[in-house]
Parts: C-alpha cells; structure tokens; sequence
C-alpha cells in the first residue's frame, strides 16, 4: 500500500511529541525571521540618524542649540550619548574650574554619563539577540529529540508488526527525520542572522564610542580652558574637526 509522503501529511502522521517538537520549531522559526527584518530596519534607521547627527554637530553649530534641539529629548542612541555628555558638562560648569583636580572630576563625570547612555542604548538595540543566538544553537538539538522519539515509536511499531519491510519502515522514519529537518530550517536561518547582526552592532557600538572620545575631548579642552582664565566665557561652539 503507497504511503502520502508529503510534508503534510508526515505532519499528520507524526506522534503529538513529534508534532509538539515541529510546531514549536515553526514558531521559533517565524519569530526569528521577523526580528532579523526588525533588527535590520533598526540598524539602518539609527545609523542614517547618526550621519545627520554628526553632519550637524561637526557643521560648527552652537552645543547649546543642538542640545535644545536633539539632546534633551533624543530620538536616536548618537544623540543620547551626547545629551547625556552636555548634562553633565552644563551641571559641572555651573562650578568654579580653578584646578587641575576639578577639570580631571568633571572629565571622569562626563565620560561616565556617555558610558553609560552608550551601554543603555546599545542594550535597546541588542534586544531579542540571546533569542538568536538560542534558536542557533538549541533547535538541531530540540530538532533531534523529535527524530529520536519518533524512530523508537517507528521501531515499536516495527516489532509489533513483526516486519521489516522497508515500504513498514520508511513511513516512520521519515516522519521522524522531519523534525530534524525543520530544526534545520530554525536553526540556519538564526546562526548567519546572529553573525551578521553581531557584527553590525559591534561597529554601531564602536562609532559611539569614537563620538564619545571626540566630544569628551572637546569638552576637556573647553573646561581647561575655562580654568586657566575663570573671567573668560566658556566657548559655546565646537570646532568643525573630524
């Protein structure tokens, strides 16, 4: 008697551990795609924000009015890191510089604000990724147990009847190496995407650093020289560098 071979119906023909096994690797499969597409627009959206950012910070403008603009309320991580750096330089300038060991203070404060708006942001951007790397390295394995399962139940079924025939045998066991296959299907799919994004992200990470050293230096050099002559305006322009 012919067997419906198709993915369909091994579906159907499965064992509800079996099934149980394929659904939720479907489902894991499904959710991984739609956070590759999530995390891909992300990363293009906030980089295309941070080239208009740093257009308009190296343009020479006024700090304030790019504060006022896009620092205290960011819509973007290169923006965060530089309205939590210009919080902290506005609330350390209010003081009196008139030493080496107040400018080295308020230096360390300002590199700690960006550091930590730099870690805050970069863990929004890196959220779902543990699920990534979960499915990567989880599904075969969970895709193994299905066949596992349904090759003893093949074999059951094989003593019971008392036959070895192949056209006996090979229903099961496909049924059974399904599940793997669909695991497969989760499985690739996360690995390349994490790499891929992990990448992406290091580099996102490592252009907000850079800011972060940029602008720290420039309000160093702004606040030293606010020290040397107190009587002197604190510059409220950054140079066009960089």
């Amino acid at each position: 008697m012919a067997h419906d071979m198709s993915l369909w119906s091994l579906f159907l023909m499965a064992d509800w551990v079996v099934k149980a096994v394929m659904v939720s690797l479907l489902l894991a499969s499904v959710w991984v795609w739609a956070i590759v597409f999530e995390k891909m627009t992300s990363l293009r959206r906030v980089n295309r924000a941070a080239d208009g950012f740093e257009d308009r910070f190296w343009s020479g403008g006024s700090l304030e009015e790019l504060f006022t603009k896009e620092g205290e309320q960011p819509s973007n991580p290169i923006a965060a890191v530089f309205g939590a750096a210009m919080r902290e330089w506005r609330r350390s300038s209010g003081r009196t510089m008139t030493s080496d060991l107040a400018v080295t203070g308020m230096k360390e404060r300002v590199e700690r604000a960006m550091s930590v708006a730099i870690t805050r942001e970069m863990d929004r951007l890196e959220r779902w990724m543990v699920f990534l790397a979960t499915v990567a390295s989880a599904a075969p394995f969970i895709g193994l147990f299905g066949t596992v399962w349904g090759i003893m139940n093949s074999f059951s079924a094989i003593a019971g009847m008392q036959s070895t025939n192949l056209a006996v045998v090979a229903p099961g066991i496909a049924e059974a190496l399904f599940a793997t296959a669909i695991g497969l299907v989760a499985a690739i799919p996360a690995t390349i995407a994490y790499n891929k994004l992990s990448s992406d992200l290091g580099r996102f990470a490592g252009r907000l650093d850079a800011f972060a050293a940029e602008f720290g230096a420039i309000l160093s050099r702004q606040s030293e020289a606010a020290a040397a002559d107190p009587a002197a305006p604190v510059p409220a322009r950054q140079p066009a560098e960089g």
